[in-house]
């Protein structure tokens, strides 16, 4: 019998700052259950952010960086929850709650590919093109595994424990990969999205990975330095 590819992630596999964590995701599957349909999708781009007094250079570009909020809350809690925010008031976009205790972190599922769960994920996603695009960027990933802001946001990725209906689950790669990308964050303004913070990774070549683009006044501070 052929040994499994997963294992059920643990709290201590996140208790790690995010970046390092990070790149450990890639690979991983998260399975979700919501209204009775099963999608399960092979994480394939992420990007860290640490919140405030989390590692030693502080992050302008993470949600947590002033510190506790109601919107944050999520990601200053236990590592394994999935904090669920809303996008530019749209997508739902999922992240992996981790870092050690006392701090904030996670680590935005940027894209992946589905592995299960097809028919469900292209009726939540029927403006998608191609089966790569299903969960192509953090919206479409959201969208394709089921989990909405703010009915899902804190839902346990490790205990599988419902809320609100639905279920999710994380899985690691037993042998984590032996390549990884690593590159600016995506969209994200100012110095957070330049070379100072390369914390987007990435499968190199997999075509489920989304596209780069700067964000706002990224480009400039980048080519200035």
């Amino acid at each position: 019998m052929a040994r499994d590819l997963w294992r059920a992630a643990t709290r201590t596999d996140l208790r790690g700052l995010p970046a390092d964590v990070a790149p450990r995701l890639l690979g991983a599957r998260l399975t979700t259950i919501v209204e009775g349909e099963s999608v399960a999708v092979r994480l394939t781009e992420v990007e860290a952010y640490h919140g405030r007094g989390t590692g030693p250079l502080p992050d302008p570009g993470s949600h947590a960086r002033m510190g506790p909020t109601v919107r944050n809350a999520t990601m200053w809690g236990e590592p394994g929850h999935l904090y669920v925010y809303l996008s530019h008031g749209i997508h739902s976009c999922v992240n992996v709650v981790c870092g050690p205790d006392g701090v904030a972190g996670g680590v935005l599922l940027r894209a992946g590919q589905v592995i299960e769960g097809a028919d469900a994920a292209t009726r939540r996603r029927p403006a998608a093109r191609t089966p790569r695009d299903l969960a192509r960027g953090p919206g479409r990933f959201g969208d394709a595994v089921g989990l909405r802001h703010p009915v899902h946001d804190g839902i346990d990725a490790i205990t599988g424990e419902p809320l609100h209906g639905a279920v999710a689950r994380l899985e690691l790669l037993v042998d984590p990969l032996a390549e990884v990308a690593s590159g600016p964050r995506v969209g994200v303004a100012g110095v957070a999205g330049t070379a100072a913070f390369p914390w987007r990774y990435w499968i190199p070549g997999d075509a489920t990975v989304s596209p780069f683009r700067w964000g706002r006044g990224a480009r400039e501070v980048s080519e200035a330095t």
